[in-house]
């Protein structure tokens, strides 16, 4: 089950009562500029989802639930398809030098390799060729890309119907900046399509998002 964002105006609110409840919705509508039936839908809300309690005659009451609370359910229900980034491949027939220059141009950490039917066969990072660089006296024009690149056998990889916190505990489970996102043809014979990205940056950008209250956007 998909768990709902709160709008920022609703975040108020629970912060509001947390500090100050029991509070009644006149004196809510109050502290923040409306009227108390413009409040009417967002205390339903917080009211039905557990985080608040209303009592007649006394107003209304904090669970217990405090913001971080709040924010990781939030999180908890982002998948990998939601804040996903555009995946950048080349072919691995391609050398070494053209996969440095993909990486400039795109301006991303690592670039994916597919095989003449477009099947992830392995990924290629800076480390990558920057090792390879070192080693042949900076001359990548002469070197396959399939050999300096980490084959699929030993690559983590995520699909779009993941959770976005099953994706960060694979990258820092296994000290990675990034994971293809897969979309699965044939398990058995490894056919992975490369459908987009996650990075460390994708996470910083959500955690930004919810700290300003556009967590919704990721709940269409």
């Amino acid at each position: 089950m998909r768990t709902i964002g709160l709008s920022n105006r609703q975040k108020r609110i629970a912060e509001i009562v947390r500090q100050n409840g029991p509070i009644t919705g006149e004196h809510i509508a109050e502290q923040l500029n409306v009227t108390r039936a413009a409040l009417r839908s967002d205390l339903a809300i917080l009211v039905m989802g557990g985080i608040l309690d209303a009592r007649p005659k006394v107003g209304y009451l904090f669970t217990g639930k405090n913001t971080l609370g709040m924010l990781m359910e939030e999180i908890s229900g982002i998948l990998v398809g939601d804040v996903q980034s555009v995946p950048v491949a080349i072919s691995n027939e391609k050398s070494a030098y053209e996969a440095v220059v993909t990486m400039f141009l795109e301006d991303v950490g690592s670039v994916f390799i597919i095989d003449k039917d477009n099947w992830l066969v392995g990924v290629v990072s800076r480390k990558d060729l920057l090792k390879a660089a070192t080693n042949n006296a900076g001359d990548l024009k002469n070197i396959p890309v399939i050999m300096v690149m980490t084959p699929l056998s030993k690559m983590i990889v995520v699909e779009s119907k993941e959770s976005l916190v099953a994706a960060a505990r694979k990258i820092i489970d296994n000290e990675i900046d990034s994971l293809p996102v897969i979309k699965v043809i044939d398990e058995k014979l490894k056919h992975y399509e490369v459908v987009g990205r996650i990075t460390k940056t994708n996470f910083t950008r959500v955690l930004v998002d919810l700290a300003e209250g556009k967590g919704g956007n990721y709940h269409k």
